[in-house]
């Protein structure tokens, strides 16, 4: 498959330079996805994609446009590539777009020690309804549980291939299969809802159906009966669940993109402290069987691991060519793209100095406050960082779970909260973030 693709890559570079492009980058994909989905026991959704996208990158000095197709004829390359031509003359000059030096470029990679794609069968669409079915049913199972609002199971097999006329090809092939589950307790107005949910790329590696249901189950019973909390400044803990948001607005805040804008709340962090002494957030897109895996980038960089943040200290942007050559520094390695768009940088997989202590020491250590399993809604403003989100958990008094809670407001700034974090050790390596439960001093809850 991944020849296919990389015939067809060449091919658009082909087109463009007929067509005139000074330089260009094709991105072949091929995607397969199944999912099935089920509620009360009977199948209500079946759903399988198969297809080929094409995407071509034409830069004409620093002019550039991207164009995309499901169509992979020769006739429809050509096309594409005499359009992006005429859409690169009329595109305004960026001065900081191109293509990687060849010195640049990845080498000698090795795609089967990342072990991305399963070399397993395909599952059938009945052994899917079989694994949503058994989730649904366990999580009916659950005392408390009133109803399911469904089960889902999913398949999905994606090779890529990048190539451009700087002499850079390669590719690669990532399966994922998936199954979820989302539980109700209580009824009419006292009803509460959660979920539970596992992705793996092989599927030998992917938790029980049971499990998951189960889980989800368990989950909607705890919040029975939930309620608002009291109103003022407490102590938050964040479950593992949604802990990675937080270490996520840091990461959005150091993206190049938003620090050349200059819209970022960190923008004038280089260099100093972020997070408390200790704590390091570290990239590795190169852990093995892990989502966000990759030898290299969408511009054929090569990608390597680095810590974003160095015991506190936030060490460098996480930028792409382009964004680096605005900021005067070198590319990360970090460029991530579509067919239909140009390169812009994203992170890989991040990991957070775990704790020495448990969610459970954490919990009795708080004393009185919040502990967040949801995050509702969002208003971050991303150039100051005042933060304020919806939340729903649990109530905390001396150190125990008091009772479930609803409909209540967290709100400080992110550049605070994160210098008080304290991290548990329940960080599942399983995940691309590896982020644990992390506490938070001193923020202000408005509930009851």
């Amino acid at each position: 498959m991944t020849d296919r693709l990389e015939r067809l890559t060449a091919a658009l570079l082909d087109a463009a330079g007929k067509a005139g492009a000074e330089a260009a980058d094709a991105m072949a994909v091929d995607g397969t996805a199944l999912s099935i989905d089920v509620r009360e026991g009977k199948l209500e959704q079946a759903e399988r994609s198969e297809g080929i996208e094409i995407g071509l990158r034409v830069l004409i000095g620093g002019r550039q446009a991207c164009v995309s197709a499901s169509d992979i004829s020769a006739l429809t390359m050509a096309e594409m590539a005499e359009r992006a031509v005429a859409m690169a003359r009329e595109a305004p000059n960026d001065p900081n777009a191109g293509l990687a030096d060849p010195a640049q470029l990845a080498q000698g990679w090795d795609i089967a020690a990342l072990e991305l794609a399963d070399l397993s069968a395909e599952p059938s669409a009945a052994d899917l309804e079989q694994d949503a079915l058994r989730a649904e049913a366990a999580a009916l199972a659950v005392p408390g549980v009133s109803k399911a609002q469904g089960a889902s199971a999913a398949y999905s097999r994606r090779a890529i291939h990048i190539a451009a006329s700087n002499g850079f090809s390669g590719g690669y092939t990532r399966t994922s299969r998936h199954i979820s589950a989302v539980a109700i307790s209580g009824e009419g107005l006292g009803m509460e809802r959660d979920w539970a949910a596992e992705s793996r790329i092989w599927q030998a590696d992917l938790p029980g159906a049971e499990e998951i249901g189960t889980l989800a189950g368990q989950r909607a019973a705890e919040r029975s009966g939930s309620r608002k909390p009291p109103t003022g400044a407490f102590p938050v803990l964040y479950d593992e669940r949604i802990s990675n948001s937080l270490i996520g607005h840091l990461l959005a805040a150091v993206n190049g993109s938003s620090v050349a804008r200059g819209s970022s709340w960190l923008r004038d962090a280089l260099g100093t402290q972020v997070l408390p002494a200790g704590l390091t957030v570290r990239e590795d897109p190169h852990r093995v069987r892990i989502g966000g895996s990759r030898p290299f980038d969408a511009e054929g960089l090569p990608t390597q691991a680095r810590d974003i943040v160095a015991s506190g200290i936030l060490t460098g942007w996480t930028l792409d060519l382009a964004t680096a050559r605005k900021l005067g520094m070198e590319s990360t390695g970090n460029a991530s793209r579509g067919t239909s768009s140009p390169p812009s940088p994203g992170h890989s997989n991040i990991a957070l100095t775990p704790g020495t202590a448990s969610r459970e020491d954490l919990i009795r250590d708080m004393g009185t406050g919040l502990i967040v399993t949801q995050l509702i809604g969002s208003s971050i403003n991303p150039t100051t960082g005042d933060y304020s989100r919806g939340a729903s958990g649990f109530w905390v008094e001396n150190g125990q779970i008091a009772y479930p809670v609803n409909e209540c407001t967290i709100a400080g700034n992110l550049r605070d909260m994160l210098m008080r974090i304290t991290p548990a050790n329940d960080g599942r390596t399983h995940l691309s973030h590896v982020i644990p439960s992390l506490l938070v001093e001193g923020l202000t809850l408005a509930g009851a």
